[in-house]
């Protein structure tokens, strides 16, 4: 995919006021650790997560996307006439049906002929979304498209939690390891055709592409499983093993083709800002893609993995601190669940 009119005018995010290290989760695994003997701080050892945040409890994840949909709005200049399309692309939503996009809609006004709806791609969700408000910018069908999410790792890690000490299981904790690097947070991501808005700095989005692997598609799952009767139980489960080995493979195939349809050369992109894992995967990515490690901005250590909002928060952040200057060729990486893989490059 090639985009000749798309901009990125604005990131807006929301960051949940509760703060939990990795010290307090082990603290609530301490008996599971003392069966196995296992030494506090491993958590941190093997995914370099030392704390991350979560919502209060009984947070609305609309609530979390209008904060962060209102601030991109703010900082752009533009109205919410100008927004076309708004889609909410989250893996945490509130309901089956409807949209969690049409209570995030209602909230912001948006017109009635503005297209409103969710879409779903594990943690490439956004920018999934991204490709899907360029390519209705692109043809000329909107001027400005809103692409927003929230996520919410409180209740699952704490279920986790719960299904680790009960088992007392190695086998349980090593599938349970990458939930337990969960955090949470909202990001909005504001695109338009650059007739509208135009406060908040324009960034081109030249183009991107999608490879996938879906014969992966078992490595990592966050599901609900049928129990006794009707009860039914949240559980997610992650081969971080398989994930890393096949995701890289996957992502290496990936940088390949987006070199080629950005006519660009490894030396050629100045900054990169991947989804946010862990450390292993950060570095793994990083090598495989040959970019040196002071080109990226990482946000995992302090906030760890968001899901779906990890990239463009931590895009956002490396704009605010000064690590993404003007003229910077950026490259957005995504690897997600699926196995799915999503690249994206900018000029900053």
């Amino acid at each position: 995919m090639k985009y000749s009119k798309v901009y990125v005018e604005t990131i807006g995010y929301e960051l949940p006021s509760v703060v939990v290290t990795s010290r307090e989760i082990e603290a609530r695994l301490d008996p599971f650790y003392q069966d196995l003997k296992l030494s506090r701080g491993l958590l941190e050892a093997l995914t370099g997560i030392f704390e991350r945040r979560w919502w209060p409890e009984e947070y609305r994840l609309s609530d979390g996307a209008v904060a962060a949909a209102k601030k991109s709005l703010d900082a752009s200049g533009m109205a919410i006439e100008d927004v076309g399309a708004l889609v909410y692309t989250g893996v945490c939503r509130e309901y089956l049906e409807p949209a969690t996009a049409c209570r995030v809609a209602h909230a912001l006004g948006v017109q009635e002929n503005t297209a409103v709806y969710d879409i779903s791609n594990a943690c490439l969700g956004m920018l999934s979304g991204i490709f899907d408000m360029a390519n209705r910018i692109e043809l000329g069908q909107i001027k400005a498209g809103l692409i927003v999410s929230c996520e919410s790792a409180r209740e699952i890690v704490d279920l986790t939690i719960d299904r680790v000490r009960r088992s007392k299981d190695m086998a349980l904790f090593k599938e349970c390891l990458a939930t337990l690097t969960g955090g949470s947070g909202a990001a909005a991501v504001l695109l338009s055709d650059g007739t509208v808005g135009g406060r908040g700095g324009r960034h081109a989005l030249e183009g991107g592409v999608n490879l996938t692997n879906p014969e992966q598609h078992d490595l990592c799952r966050w599901g609900v499983s049928r129990k006794t009767g009707a009860l039914h139980e949240e559980f997610m489960k992650t081969d971080a093993i398989g994930v890393l080995k096949h995701g890289v493979a996957l992502g290496s195939r990936t940088w390949k083709v987006f070199l080629r349809n950005q006519g660009w050369t490894v030396s050629d992109v100045d900054k990169t800002i991947c989804h946010q894992v862990a450390s292993a995967n950060q570095n793994a990515i990083l090598k495989a893609t040959g970019i040196a490690k002071e080109k990226d901005f990482t946000s995992y250590p302090f906030l760890g993995n968001m899901g779906t909002v990890s990239l463009p928060i931590t895009a956002a952040l490396a704009a605010e601190r000064g690590f993404l200057q003007e003229g910077d060729r950026v490259a957005f990486l995504g690897i997600g669940s699926g196995l799915n893989c999503i690249m994206q490059g900018l000029v900053w």
